[in-house]
């Protein structure tokens, strides 16, 4: 019964803070593994977040649990190095799975949902500074943006798999067919921005696979603006 009702309370919460988004989408970082028994919660999480319009739901798949049983597929190690440049923004030692960074800032355990809807909706009523504008060219995608004020900024692009399953062989997860949503696949740095001209970029974004930007202090930093295509 108590599992019933924080579902519902959770599925609530997940209708009610659609109606705070302001000025772009909230960005949601999962850093997860296809080797960690305490990740499919929170990978499920990410499949009801990913369909939201008001959020950009990320999963980065990282590589130190490899070394227990089974290789993560989708997993990169820059995936691991972004994590520990957020752990070194908060002055934290350690990184772990599954966590969530919520708007660049806020570092929550990604299997409670009731703290994780919260911050969303914190950043949602919040809004971002910055309005994102992306519009698809062929095989690029143009990126304009209007100054919301100073800074040290980077401009990201962002490429993801909206949905695969993985059969899961050996490690803590073996024997189960997991399924995981907004897959990472490429993650790059494309320019600095001082926020304070008009931004106009146009990038490469081959084939059909969505596309992100992420507007953000340093890479570890406040995001404060963000687009996607589907």
């Amino acid at each position: 019964m108590r599992h019933f009702l924080a579902a519902v309370a959770f599925f609530g919460l997940l209708q009610t803070t659609q109606a705070f988004a302001q000025n772009g989408p909230v960005v949601i970082e999962l850093y997860t593994s296809q080797g960690c028994s305490s990740c499919p919660p929170a990978d499920a999480m990410l499949h009801d977040l990913a369909k939201r319009d008001d959020v950009i739901a990320l999963a980065l798949h990282v590589d130190y649990w490899d070394y227990i049983g089974w290789k993560d597929s989708f997993a990169q190690p820059a995936f691991t190095a972004r994590q520990h440049d957020y752990a070194r923004a908060v002055n934290s030692a350690t990184v772990y799975t599954p966590q969530m960074v919520i708007g660049g800032v806020d570092h929550v355990i990604g299997s409670r949902p009731m703290q994780v809807m919260d911050t969303i909706q914190a950043h949602s009523a919040k809004g971002n500074p910055v309005a994102v504008s992306l519009t698809r060219q062929g095989e690029r995608v143009r990126i304009s943006a209007q100054p919301g004020g100073a800074g040290d900024y980077v401009v990201q692009l962002v490429r993801y798999t909206p949905e695969e399953t993985v059969a899961i062989r050996r490690g803590e997860n073996a024997g189960r067919n997991l399924s995981y949503a907004n897959i990472v696949t490429s993650w790059t740095v494309l320019d600095r921005w001082d926020g304070q001209s008009p931004l106009n970029l146009v990038a490469q974004a081959e084939g059909d696979a969505p596309v992100a930007v992420i507007i953000q202090q340093a890479t570890n930093g406040p995001v404060v603006g963000a687009a996607q295509l589907r």
